[in-house]
């Protein structure tokens, strides 16, 4: 009988996780000629008069103030604004490095986006084509590849269904069947204590929380170069006070080079999932 192969999967959030700011900051609304403090504040203001999910709102107000504009709303204009995204430091280079890395330990990594951000954006991107899944916000598109309706949005609390969907190996938002069926532990392509979640804050820690308590590793990151102001907490006071909450496992700024903090939690990681496994060959 061959062996099975040992997964670790790690999921992502995507804004202040993979890339500075929102997604739609790079490119998407400088071209409309607003800025993005205006935008935000129409999407709150939409949301809280309606009583609407902010990602639902957002996701209107794109395809409205795109229209007003007179700026394409097909897919692969889309796609083309995920071109222009800029990723923190050592990102491009980060995935071929840490699956070589797990590679040697017998591990096949697998990488995952869960993110309220566009599915569109993140496709456009350098990096998209690491990704086994890119769960992400997206919308419907007419026979045209006009975005006509929000196809899926996806907030802070439901991005935990995320997480069972990678342990259960279906590849897809819309399977409600598959992903509410019982198998015993031993059948799921991956176990929670093999995966691996990292975000930028608040907005993760559902995700966070689940994957901690579910025996997985929750690690929060942050831009160090933005300040507290204006009795707002600076990223890296919000990452700390997560580890005080106990909702993230550690700690680091947004550098995935070589030999960062980051990298070196992330392989530290790998070697403890790695070295439990080893272990288990000793409990039969």
């Amino acid at each position: 009988m061959s062996k099975k192969s040992v997964k670790v999967a790690i999921a992502y959030d995507f804004d202040g996780t993979l890339a500075p700011g929102n997604m739609q900051e790079h490119s998407f609304i400088p071209s409309l000629g607003i800025d993005a403090a205006s935008f935000w504040t129409e999407v709150g203001d939409r949301a809280r008069v309606n009583d609407m999910d902010e990602i639902l709102a957002y996701m209107e107000l794109m395809l409205e103030k795109a229209q007003s504009k007179d700026l394409p709303i097909r897919k692969k204009d889309f796609e083309n604004y995920g071109k222009s995204i800029r990723f923190f430091e050592g990102v491009e280079d980060y995935f071929d490095r840490i699956n070589k890395y797990g590679q040697d330990k017998g591990i096949k990594v697998e990488h995952y986006i869960i993110s309220s951000g566009l599915r569109e954006f993140v496709k456009g991107t350098k990096i998209a084509k690491h990704f086994t899944n890119i769960f992400a916000s997206g919308f419907k598109y007419d026979a045209n590849g006009v975005a006509t309706w929000p196809a899926l949005a996806i907030n802070y609390t439901n991005k935990t269904q995320y997480l069972f969907r990678i342990k259960k190996g279906i590849n897809n938002s819309y399977d409600n069947t598959e992903i509410n069926k019982h198998k015993a532990e031993n059948e799921y392509p991956i176990s929670f204590h093999q995966m691996i979640y990292i975000g930028d804050g608040e907005t993760d820690v559902p995700a966070m929380k689940m994957i901690k308590y579910k025996g997985g590793t929750a690690i929060a990151v942050y831009n160090p170069k933005i300040r507290a102001r204006h009795n707002k907490l600076s990223p890296k006071q919000v990452c700390k006070l997560l580890i005080k909450q106990n909702r993230a496992d550690f700690i680091s700024p947004a550098d995935y080079s070589e030999n960062s903090d980051l990298d070196k939690i992330i392989k530290l990681t790998i070697d403890k999932i790695a070295a439990e496994i080893e272990l288990t060959k000793y409990t039969i």
